[in-house]
């Protein structure tokens, strides 16, 4: 019986060299791709019997037109790539990796609220620029420097990365709450549930750790915006289609809030002209935070491992 065809259709950002394809090689006859273009995808995927992907999105086009397709892995928490009713329909089985990068997106996120209060990156700056050897006193600053001790962190997502965020914040002695989400009010230590109104009022930064869905796409807007304080900061390492970007470039033009410091973006990478990269008060990260080697060396055992069941006929990690 020969091995199945196996196709990876952007391998790159997860293993760009230093990790090894070699274990999946062992269970089908592979192909990796280090980038796929929706053009190159059809031919690609052609006679693929599994295919993975990250970014590459399987359409229900696509799923209808790979009649050999039986499963579709996602080295990724979200699926929000592929057609899972297409899928369903078809009874291909696709599966996704929870919970590898809990700790590295959750210490990405803690930085960037760093950066919201000690503003590191513009005192770096200065000092490279000579400014610091220009000053008569041994210490200066170019930015207000604050704590986030005695601060409100409000977490929209309370799942392993926003549990994981809690703890951490907790440990800088942050008063955390988290929104109420309907039917689900699970308890998680020393974090307040509260609706998301009263979470954006109170917050002194709101640090978003939630899937991208139809529902939520684009809820932060002009109005929850709005009704964030002025002086707070808002963290998005999650999904950037959760943001209407252009009311955020707004808010901040305007300084409805202090600033804005993402590691996601609703188009990536990002167009020239994007509305938030000129901003002044809004840094952003190129979607690193998932990318530390320990997490993406997780990312691919796990992601082999499920590909191991379910060609041994008991498939885990299923989202259809």
């Amino acid at each position: 019986m020969s091995l199945p065809r196996i196709v990876v259709l952007d391998g790159f950002t997860l293993n760009p060299g230093d990790l090894s394809w070699a274990p999946l090689g062992a269970v089908g006859r592979l192909t990796v791709f280090e980038r796929s273009t929706p053009r190159q995808l059809p031919s690609r995927a052609a006679g693929a019997e599994l295919l993975i992907t990250n970014k590459a999105v399987i359409d229900r086009a696509a799923i209808e037109a790979l009649p050999e397709l039986r499963y579709i892995g996602v080295t990724a928490t979200g699926t929000n790539i592929v057609d899972r009713e297409a899928a369903r329909a078809r009874g291909v089985v696709v599966s996704n990796v929870p919970s590898y990068g809990a700790d590295s997106v959750a210490e990405h996120t803690l930085g960037l609220m760093l950066e919201g209060v000690k503003h590191l990156s513009r005192h770096l700056g200065a000092v490279r620029a000579g400014r610091w050897s220009q000053q008569p006193d041994f210490s200066f600053t170019v930015a207000p420097v604050s704590l986030l001790a005695g601060k409100t962190l409000g977490l929209v997502g309370l799942g392993a990365i926003g549990g994981r965020v809690a703890e951490l914040a907790r440990a800088f002695r942050m008063t955390v709450i988290a929104a109420r989400r309907e039917g689900s009010d699970a308890a998680a230590p020393g974090v307040e549930r509260v609706p998301l109104d009263e979470l954006l009022a109170r917050a002194d930064v709101v640090s978003l750790h939630c899937p991208l869905t139809p529902e939520n796409e684009r809820f932060v807007d002009a109005r929850r915006l709005a009704q964030m304080k002025p002086t707070a900061i808002l963290v998005n390492t999650s999904r950037g289609g959760l943001i209407d970007e252009a009311a955020l470039a707004e808010a901040l033009g305007r300084g409805q809030l202090a600033g804005a410091y993402l590691d996601v973006l609703g188009v990536e990478p990002p167009p020239e002209g994007h509305p938030l990269l000129g901003q002044p008060n809004c840094w952003v990260t190129p979607h690193m935070a998932w990318a530390s080697i320990e997490a993406r060396r997780r990312l691919l055992e796990v992601s082999i491992a499920n590909v191991c069941s379910f060609l041994a006929g008991h498939p885990v990690n299923v989202v259809t």
